[in-house]
């Protein structure tokens, strides 16, 4: 049996905003904060992590921006942090794609510039991109909102974060879409996270798949084959039998929390 329903107390940010001109992946400093919140048990503070220096000698200021933007990363998404905080052995390119998907999930200009307009960039019939293409492009989605100044910072930082995620494969334009390869692992992970969240678009079609070149047919056979998920398929209507009921439970069962996160059990 299926386990029950499960209760989505948060949802993909919405607003467009400019936090990434200040923070991209952050892929390292990303992992320091896991760590540190695993052995404090939950969210840490910008002073806890300044006095720390879980950051290395980052000034106080920048450890203030990266614990801002943690926050709405990992924070907000039930049982997300404490996974991340006791996952040990997490292999580099999977710990690269959650750090992408989570910022997929605060920052809706990220989300559509990876998992819709380099897409469809990918299909086209000069499957490249440079910078001007995508300042016209966000400029067409934010019409007259921020100055060209703006607009090219947040292209650069964006296009620095695909890049980081294996989506892009040059820092010089013109610059090609090769996508990254994507683990059952990892691919897991996604699908037990977007579980908990409200998005737009369905587990097997949306942004966050798409951005890593996984559309809904090569997803949906992916998933058959994982049995966490319990993919079924009949015809066009696809069912889910999810055999944990979240995050945390799924990563312990399949033994990838330390020891102090073991001790959760699985359902």
């Amino acid at each position: 049996m299926s386990p029950a329903s499960v209760e989505k107390p948060v949802s993909e940010t919405t607003e467009p905003h400019t936090r990434m001109m200040k923070a991209t992946l952050e892929v390292e400093p990303s992992r320091a904060y896991w760590a540190e919140c695993g052995l404090a048990g939950g969210p840490i503070t910008k002073q806890h992590a300044f006095e720390r220096a879980i950051f290395g000698s980052k000034s106080f200021l920048r450890v203030e921006r990266l614990i801002a933007d943690f926050r709405h990363r990992y924070d907000s998404v039930p049982g997300a942090l404490a996974v991340l905080g006791h996952w040990r052995d997490m292999d580099p390119a999977d710990r690269v794609l959650i750090c992408h998907w989570h910022t997929q999930l605060a920052d809706p200009i990220y989300r559509k510039f990876t998992g819709e307009f380099l897409v469809a960039r990918s299909q086209g019939p000069r499957p490249v991109i440079d910078s001007d293409m995508a300042i016209a492009w966000l400029e067409a989605q934010q019409p007259d909102r921020w100055q060209y100044a703006t607009k090219s910072k947040i292209v650069s930082k964006m296009m620095t974060s695909a890049l980081t995620a294996g989506i892009l494969a040059s820092k010089r334009d013109p610059r090609t879409i090769p996508f990254p390869r994507v683990s059952d692992l990892a691919l897991t992970y996604l699908m037990y996270l977007l579980r908990q969240v409200h998005f737009a678009g369905t587990l097997v079609a949306n942004p966050y798949v798409a951005s890593v070149g996984l559309d809904d047919d090569t997803v949906t056979r992916r998933l058959r084959a994982i049995p966490a998920v319990g993919l079924r398929r009949q015809g066009d209507l696809l069912e889910f039998q999810w055999k944990y009921d979240g995050l945390e439970q799924w990563a312990d069962a399949v033994g990838l929390l330390d020891t102090v996160g073991s001790d959760r059990g699985a359902p």
